[in-house]
């Protein structure tokens, strides 16, 4: 276990981790803010759903999800279509429009990185990448009643299909 003042520091340094969300900000187009965006990347990892399984995949208010899906809907992003299970509720899908603008997201993003991270080697990167994939499985992992700590075996990731719980997916664009 590593000593308090790691943890003291690891919390510093996730806080300000705010200058490279901004910076992600600040790439997105005006006509798409990142509740857009969320919108859109997470049609793409998950398929067609229920604007009811979209606000619990973005973790926030169904009037919030609602807002950001009228506003893709309107720009031809998305299609809204009835649920054949349920004529009342709506299917959410991604048109070839909104995969347009999440490519354009995704390449925006890639540049970001690429130009503020150009100092560093691949090993490096790919070593950010393994830690913080390894720091998001141990919060799921203790969050979900998962891995004992010290035991992480992956099976926390891999759920039933029809499980709710994709808490470690969430990473819009």
């Amino acid at each position: 276990m590593a000593a308090r003042s790691q943890y003291e520091e690891l919390a510093r340094q996730l806080s300000a981790i705010g200058a490279v969300k901004r910076g992600l900000s600040r790439i997105l187009p005006a006509e798409c803010p990142g509740g857009s965006a969320a919108v859109l990347a997470l049609l793409s990892q998950h398929g067609e759903m229920r604007i009811s399984r979209l606000a619990e995949l973005m973790a926030v208010d169904m009037s919030v999800t609602s807002r950001h899906v009228a506003h893709v809907a309107e720009r031809g992003w998305i299609e809204r279509s009835p649920d054949p299970a349920d004529k009342r509720s709506r299917i959410l899908r991604l048109t070839p429009a909104g995969n347009a603008v999440l490519g354009d997201l995704n390449r925006r993003t890639t540049e970001m990185f690429a130009h503020n991270l150009q100092e560093w080697s691949d090993d490096e990167v790919g070593q950010l990448n393994t830690l913080l994939a390894r720091l998001r499985d141990s919060f799921v992992c203790r969050s979900s009643g998962g891995c004992a700590p010290g035991r992480h075996s992956h099976e926390c990731r891999t759920r039933p299909a029809d499980s709710d719980d994709d808490s470690y997916t969430r990473t819009p664009v």
